[in-house]
């Protein structure tokens, strides 16, 4: 048997992280250098273990809701998004290599930028 308390405590959890979640998404669609989708999809993720309600509204949202959507239909990234996120990887890697941190460290920041890298450009446009 489930323990209704564990049960009640992880969804108060979880909801409360989703509201976080959608709340710094949100902020991600007016500030230009904040990626909302992402926390947005971590949102929805959030909310469909705690709050159907709360996933459905995230989900029919007409501002919040097409990029979750698009990622959980194809796993779809728009190419704006994704010439964003390639142009913020590239500007990052040329910053790291004016910095003082020891090679091992650049190599693998370079190693982790390059496989988000791939994953960006790797999934289906819209």
């Amino acid at each position: 048997m489930s323990d209704p308390v564990k049960g009640r405590t992880r969804r108060i959890v979880f909801r409360s992280l989703g509201l976080f979640l959608t709340a710094i998404g949100a902020a991600g669609v007016f500030l230009p250098l904040l990626p909302g989708v992402p926390f947005l999809i971590l949102a929805a993720a959030c909310f469909a273990r705690s709050s159907p309600r709360l996933e459905t509204w995230l989900l029919d949202h007409p501002l919040l809701g097409p990029g979750v959507r698009r990622w959980r239909d194809r796993g779809a990234i728009t190419l704006r998004s994704k010439l964003i996120a390639l142009s913020m990887m590239a500007a990052s890697a040329l910053l790291v290599t004016q910095t003082a941190a020891p090679g091992w460290a650049k190599i693998f920041t370079f190693a982790m930028m390059g496989a988000g890298a791939l994953f960006v450009a790797t999934r289906p446009g819209d």
